[in-house]
């Protein structure tokens, strides 16, 4: 088992590897979910020995932080890690993305009844907005965090530029934004910045919506009604691309009687610029099996295999799966 990691300069420690819980409780971003599920994948999560749990009030408007809530009543509070982010205004019947002070310490307030506890580990404004000055919102988390309600402080989502906004009082501890070994825009910007200015980087969607398991196929298709369809790296011939450098692996996972998946896992943590990587799951077996990927220690010469196999998707700028909601 690897050891845990530090978030940015503070205290907070945490395995590195956690769970995205947007499939908890996040009824407004998938279909069919049941609420004992949700409650099963956070425990399958720490009974695993993760420690860290990522939500946000936007997966099901807050449902998916009152389900962690219920769930971790069994387990040792300190040794938890709770994540969480806001940003999303529905005070007008509309969604929009609200960075101001008031506001955000209003949902501080809020997460923290939802998750029945008195301080969260990690709080993330989930999205820029476009008229708030970002050192005045992280501004209202340092109050907050003085006040004893949070111990780290993120944004998420935030340009590079925005980031260096938010940090002009150097109390920005972690980011988190998207990528992955298909998404590797941000190694040329914001990694290097953050790994100077000692803040950590949470990388979210590191599997790439399943195709980095190594599940899928040429023969594969999606119905029009399946995301995926939509998506720019299950396209032709990016998606074909993808599963040939997918092929780099194998060899290695067998090695390590590891799973495709595990062995990506895996080039994460031992990834310099990552600090803790957060795959998300819909099964409480889906994470058992993310968590042994903390057991798979990649030689050096294993990982730039990897890394040389993803090397061309480091420079194609192929933009984000997730849309920015504003």
């Amino acid at each position: 088992m690897v050891q845990n990691v530090t978030i940015g300069k503070t205290d907070v420690t945490a395995t590195p590897l956690g769970l995205g819980t947007n499939a908890v409780g996040g009824y407004n971003l998938f279909p069919n979910l049941k609420d004992e599920n949700g409650l099963n994948i956070v425990k399958a999560g720490l009974e695993s020995g993760i420690t860290l749990l990522d939500t946000a009030y936007v997966y099901g408007l807050g449902h998916s932080e009152e389900l962690i809530g219920q769930a971790i009543k069994d387990f040792d509070r300190s040794k938890i890690v709770i994540a969480t982010k806001g940003a999303h205004d529905f005070s007008s019947g509309e969604q929009e993305i609200n960075n101001n002070p008031k506001f955000l310490t209003a949902q501080v307030e809020a997460s923290l009844k939802r998750l029945q506890t008195d301080y969260l580990d990690i709080y993330y404004i989930h999205f820029p907005d476009k008229t708030t000055p970002k050192a005045e919102a992280v501004g209202a988390l340092q109050r907050l965090r003085e006040q004893g309600k949070i111990r780290a402080i993120g944004v998420s989502n935030f340009s590079l530029d925005q980031v260096k906004e938010a940090n002009a009082d150097g109390y920005v501890d972690v980011v988190e934004d998207e990528f992955s070994l298909l998404h590797q825009d941000r190694e040329a910007d914001l990694l290097p910045y953050l790994k100077e200015n000692k803040i950590s980087f949470v990388p979210y969607f590191p599997l790439a919506s399943g195709l980095l398991t190594g599940k899928y196929n040429q023969d594969v298709q999606f119905p029009e009604t399946d995301i995926r369809s939509q998506m720019a790296d299950f396209q032709q011939p990016r998606y074909s691309k993808v599963l040939k450098a997918i092929e780099k692996i194998r060899p290695i996972a067998k090695t390590h009687q590891a799973t495709v998946a595990q062995c990506v896992l895996a080039w994460y943590i031992m990834n310099p610029y990552i600090t803790v990587v957060i795959p998300g799951a819909k099964k409480p077996t889906q994470v058992a099996a993310n968590a042994q990927a903390m057991n798979v220690t990649l030689t050096q010469t294993e990982y730039d295999t990897i890394d040389t196999a993803f090397a061309e998707f480091k420079a194609i700028q192929s933009g984000k799966s997730l849309a920015d909601p504003d």
